[in-house]
């Protein structure tokens, strides 16, 4: 099974998880999606200073400029492994 398949896989096992992962966890899984299948942030800045969810998921996004999508990818594919167990 090629990286991009493993990744698939895993995207599809974070969706079946026996329970529900922390905030941060889930921020990590997030950016480091968002990283690997679009590379850095490529959004601007949510507009509403209120939006607190929006906010907190672009910076999770952004702190990971430079990043390969590999590099991404794999370390998704890693923590969906972890939290499986």
């Amino acid at each position: 099974m090629d990286l991009h398949q493993q990744f698939e896989q895993a995207v599809e096992d974070s969706k079946t998880l026996s329970e529900k992962p922390s905030n941060d966890t889930l921020l990590q899984l997030y950016s480091l999606y968002k990283q690997g299948t679009e590379g850095d942030v490529n959004v601007d800045p949510p507009a509403n200073p209120f939006d607190f969810v929006a906010k907190a998921k672009f910076e999770a996004w952004s702190e990971l400029k430079g990043k390969s999508k590999e590099n991404a990818i794999q370390e998704y594919i890693d923590l969906v492994a972890k939290l499986k167990n």
